[in-house]
């Protein structure tokens, strides 16, 4: 018989994601409870330690997207005050966070990633924005260095104002600008099994014409689709995969990750980032690539607390 855990789902907070952290928490919560597990959400605020203190949980999962719940901050946190939590450690969560510095480190184990460059808030924006152009053309996506759900990020594919998209950016923090490549969406997960790690198939996300995955798509019903597998040659479908598994060993990442791609219609392969805590949303990418190894969705969550559960703490 499973061991009953006391869960605390850590949810909210002040990133710019907090309304799909809830609704992450929300499902986890209700998996939980389907395993008879004792689930309680608990807000990512200045109350976090009482809340957690007063709870004694067993484990925590953070149900957390953008910083400060994705990117090594509320791991730090947890680690200090010695609870077991779900997912990657202080160092894994802030390599995958910073986008520029987890494309270097994919660069550097031989993975495909496109040039970029690193834009800050203060920099003179016409200057840099000339220098970029100059550079790379004026086909080009400009993305917060550490956000998700595509929040701040502005595609420029026949070209435009790049000084508005950087303005757009940088309110979020510093950005990276890199060379907009037509193709397909693609995702593939990673699931941590003790000492094996099994690589979700390839989901290729479509949308409709001339729109791309942006918050809106990701997260209304209805507005996209995820085939699976994707729709790709047996060859490319095994290289996402290989892909997928060596950046998340590079990054060092723990129990799950996700990695994000363009493949373009010549074969070329781009990966774009690599997520620390995938969504569980209803409409997240990460729970249609488990249930595809045979997890659904109660059992992929008690997985992974159970799991987290047998790390010393």
């Amino acid at each position: 018989m499973t061991r009953v855990l006391t869960v605390a789902v850590l949810m909210g907070g002040p990133s710019a994601e907090a309304v799909v952290s809830r609704n992450s928490a929300a499902q986890i919560i209700d998996a939980l409870e389907q395993k008879g597990h004792l689930a309680h959400p608990v807000e990512l605020d200045n109350r976090l330690a009482n809340a957690l203190a007063a709870l004694a949980p067993d484990v925590v999962f953070p149900a957390l997207h953008g910083p400060p719940g994705e990117d090594g901050t509320v791991q730090g946190f947890l680690e200090i005050l010695g609870y077991c939590y779900v997912g990657s450690d202080v160092r894994g969560s802030a390599l995958a966070m910073d986008k520029h510095v987890a494309k270097l480190i994919c660069s550097r184990h031989g993975l495909p990633v496109l040039p970029d460059k690193v834009v800050s808030q203060g920099e003179d924006l016409e200057k840099v924005a000339s220098t970029i152009e100059q550079t790379m053309g004026s086909s080009l996506v400009i993305k917060p260095l550490n956000q998700g759900s595509a929040i701040g990020v502005t595609p420029l594919p026949n070209g435009g104002d790049l000084v508005a998209a950087l303005q757009s950016a940088l309110p979020f923090g510093a950005c990276m600008v890199e060379p907009f490549l037509i193709g397909k969406e693609v995702t593939v997960g990673v699931l941590e099994r003790g000492h094996e790690l099994l690589a979700h198939p390839a989901i290729e996300i479509d949308t409709e014409d001339d729109q791309w995955y942006d918050y809106d798509n990701r997260y209304t019903a209805g507005q996209s689709d995820h085939i699976i597998p994707a729709r790709l040659d047996t060859r490319t479908l095994s290289h996402l995969q290989e892909i997928a598994l060596t950046a998340h060993r590079a990054l060092g990442l723990r129990d799950l990750s996700r990695a994000d791609f363009i493949v373009a219609d010549d074969g070329q392969i781009a990966l774009l980032e690599v997520n620390s805590l995938p969504g569980m949303t209803p409409t997240s990418l990460y729970p249609d690539g488990a249930q595809h190894l045979g997890y659904d969705f109660a059992e992929l969550i008690d997985f992974l607390v159970t799991q987290a559960t047998q790390r010393p703490a």
